[in-house]
């Protein structure tokens, strides 16, 4: 008899929970079983939305229905159930995402380092799977699932090796109402924004008699259908209009000057892994294009810009940086020349660099690549790396990161710096900006990536750092895409991929700094924090009830 006094005193929730649903107590909600073949598909088709919702499609809005898709594949089931459901959307989103991986190393390795590499990263979908499963109960649980989903996202941004940012939620939203947000709390923010709207719109269909996936009866009334939507319809709305109310803010910063800057894409050869080999022809591309640049300057045909922008690795110098080019090419333009490059140091470490060349006193200034790519400029495993990457033999060494802001004196601007892959990590920016940087630029070699969405989906990131700190960005790039984005994170000219362009354009600088340059890492731990502490509190009291259970 007590038994029975007990389970009316605390009633069995349920995953939809009558509770937390807003039924009255006594009402009882039958939901209708998710199938796992229903299941299956639904985290397939979520991955797939979510690729297609990124660059260089404008298709912003399907993220959030994608982590929807996400939510009502692992809600309601067990932690390890939902890791292989997370698995599975994290397979179908990095697979195509990843493509260029494929177009870059099968043609040698086969799909093997591509369908690695994906694995390893689909493994953090599956954790924030398993997460979000078990969070599921909890009040408010479309926050807690949004944490979930993002706490995994720096997790895999940072393990291993360094970490792999790339496909993060933020850079899907580079045309869409949350890109705002990126100026309050940088891409944690704009990515908890995404996550928080998919797990509305999944509670909202949990909690609506949609066949086979929410509940077949619910409270009758308006009274009881407020309580019962006004949390997934919160989850929904508030990012949304925080986002449109941030808006006016954007590229609304007050201008310190402006700059004219020379953008030289000299172009490389469509030839994949060959470009291994192809440093001279490479290099003399780029020479001509800027020798090219300096006798249109002289002739009057086009204007003296303040500084020209070089691609990276369009130059190999040695421990006293020598480059009479460059340094030709400077003084004809009588304007700084900034290109990247190889240098080796004093003690022959390798290092990848932007180079400074002065018209009069050579190289005067240099940054040092913070984030090297794992398998390509440093070899973990280096042992067995050969098997799945081609630089082990092109590279009998490992290139010395950099633990600097790269800030460079460019005619009126004070240039701050990242170097291709560095674009996906927050700090690189963030700090040239803290340093005093009144532009940002991004030298970068994509040609290894052939004609893929590669470039386009590394453009959205700058584009994402232009809105984050207020910074009009200059990307420049071998075979493009090559680009000059505004604060407000527009672009305002590109290039077309593998033709040889010079784009010569006025940008403003900024001095001032926004909520995200000083607070966006705080918001990233604070979101990591929020998602691992629901996922702890929640095995712990399932750690605590076990005992109960069994002595029932």
């Amino acid at each position: 008899m007590a038994a029975k006094v007990d389970r009316l005193v605390v009633p069995r929730v349920s995953s939809g929970g009558e509770q937390r649903s807003g039924l009255r107590a006594g009402t009882r909600s039958k939901r209708a079983r998710f199938s796992i073949p229903a299941r299956l598909v639904t985290a397939v088709l979520a991955g797939l939305l979510l690729y297609w919702s990124g660059p260089p499609r404008e298709l912003w809005w399907l993220s959030p229905v994608a982590v929807a898709g996400f939510v009502l594949a692992v809600r309601g089931r067990r932690a390890r159930v939902g890791f292989w459901y997370g698995l599975l959307f994290g397979l179908a989103y990095t697979l195509p995402l990843l493509g260029w991986l494929l177009d870059f190393l099968g043609a040698q390795f086969g799909p093997w380092p591509w369908l690695g590499v994906c694995l390893v990263q689909a493994l953090f979908f599956g954790l924030a799977g398993a997460g979000a499963a078990r969070v599921t109960r909890l009040p408010a649980a479309p926050v807690w699932q949004a944490a979930v989903f993002l706490a995994a996202e720096v997790l895999r941004s940072a393990l291993p090796f360094g970490g792999f940012p790339w496909g993060r939620l933020a850079f899907t939203q580079t045309d869409g109402v949350l890109l705002p947000l990126a100026s309050i709390g940088g891409t944690a923010l704009v990515g908890f924004a995404v996550a928080l709207i998919g797990a509305g719109l999944a509670e909202s269909v949990s909690r609506s008699p949609w066949p086979g996936v929410g509940v077949e009866r619910g409270p009758k009334g308006t009274r009881g259908m407020v309580r019962l939507f006004a949390v997934p319809l919160c989850a929904v709305l508030v990012p949304l209009m925080a986002g449109l109310a941030v808006l006016p803010t954007v590229g609304a910063g007050a201008r310190s000057g402006t700059a004219t800057v020379a953008v030289v894409q000299g172009n490389a050869p469509n030839v994949g892994l060959d470009l291994l080999y192809r440093d001279e022809q490479l290099q003399a591309n780029h020479i001509r294009a800027a020798r090219r640049l300096a006798a249109d300057v002289t002739a009057g045909r086009v204007r003296r810009p303040d500084f020209v922008l070089l691609p990276e690795q369009v130059g190999s110098w040695g421990p006293q940086r020598r480059d009479p080019a460059l340094r030709r090419i400077a003084q004809r333009i009588d304007a700084p020349v900034i290109a990247g490059g190889l240098a080796y140091g004093p003690n022959g470490e390798l290092s990848n660099r932007i180079v400074r060349w002065g018209a009069d006193n050579g190289a005067t200034g240099e940054y040092v690549k913070q984030h090297l790519v794992p398998f390509a400029e440093k070899i973990p495993l280096r042992s067995v790396a050969g098997a799945v990457s081609p630089f082990v033999q092109r590279f009998q060494q490992d290139m010395t990161a950099g633990d600097e802001p790269g800030v460079l004196a460019a005619g009126p601007a004070r240039l701050g710096v990242g170097i291709c892959y560095d674009v996906a990590y927050d700090d690189v920016f963030r700090e040239a900006a803290r340093a005093g940087a009144e532009l940002f630029a991004l030298p970068t070699n994509n040609a290894w990536y052939g004609r893929s969405e590669m470039s386009y989906q590394q453009l959205a990131m700058a584009r994402l750092r232009a809105v984050e700190h207020d910074r009009a960005t200059v990307v420049a790039a071998t075979s493009g895409v090559s680009a000059v984005v505004r604060p407000d994170g527009s672009v305002r000219r590109s290039t077309e991929q593998f033709t040889a362009e010079t784009v010569v354009a006025d940008v403003p600088l900024r001095s001032s700094n926004t909520v995200a340059t000083f607070l966006g890492r705080y918001v990233t731990w604070l979101v990591t924090a929020l998602g691992a502490g629901a996922v702890l509190s929640t095995s712990l009291r399932r750690y605590r009830d076990r005992p109960s259970r069994r002595a029932r």
